[in-house]
């Protein structure tokens, strides 16, 4: 197993998640992105965001596996697994 392409593949599905979620505040909220990031912490939907944010990884995800970079793929979805964790902390 090729950890570098596992560590590749999970930047690459943190930094997609963190997008997602960046794109969701920017477009579907009134406020730019810091004070909208602050009101959703405040009301307790941060958790709720970065998960509609990691929507991208499964783009992500179908393209790594169509060029056959399946080690990238599963960085990718331990992304999602430790972002899917970490929600229930936050």
């Amino acid at each position: 197993m090729n950890k570098k392409d596992l560590l590749i593949g999970f930047v690459i599905g943190i930094f997609t998640a963190l997008l997602g979620s960046y794109l969701f505040v920017t477009f579907f909220t009134k406020f730019d992105f810091a004070t909208g990031l602050q009101t959703i912490k405040k009301e307790g939907y941060l958790g709720k965001v970065i998960t509609i944010g990691t929507v991208l990884d499964l783009a992500v995800f179908w393209i790594l596996l169509k060029r056959n970079e399946e080690l990238k793929a599963r960085g990718v979805v331990l992304a999602v697994i430790v972002l899917a964790i970490s929600t229930l902390f936050i």
